[in-house]
C-alpha cells in the first residue's frame, strides 16, 4: 500500500466511527440529563413551597407577638 492509500484508509476510517459514534445515543449521558432534569423541576416545586410555608410561619409569629401587645392573650 502506498502512503497515499493507508492516508485514505485512516479518514474513511475516522469518517465511519465519527458517523457512527454521533447517531448512537449514550445512555450515561442520557441517564445523566434525565435526572438534572428530574432534580430542577423537584426543586422548584419544593422551594416554592418552602417559601410559602415560611411565610405561613412569619404570620403565626406576627400574631403570637400582636396578641400579647393587645393583651388579648388574657383574655
Amino acid at each position: 500500500m502506498t502512503f497515499l492509500e493507508k492516508v485514505f484508509m485512516v479518514l474513511a476510517v475516522a469518517a465511519f466511527l465519527m458517523i457512527t459514534g454521533v447517531a448512537k445515543a449514550n445512555p450515561v449521558t442520557n441517564w445523566i440529563t434525565n435526572e438534572k432534569n428530574k432534580i430542577v423541576e423537584y426543586q422548584k416545586t419544593n422551594w416554592q413551597k418552602g417559601k410559602e410555608q415560611t411565610a405561613n410561619n412569619w404570620n403565626t409569629i406576627k400574631s403570637f407577638f400582636s396578641k400579647v401587645v393587645k393583651d388579648e392573650s388574657q383574655n
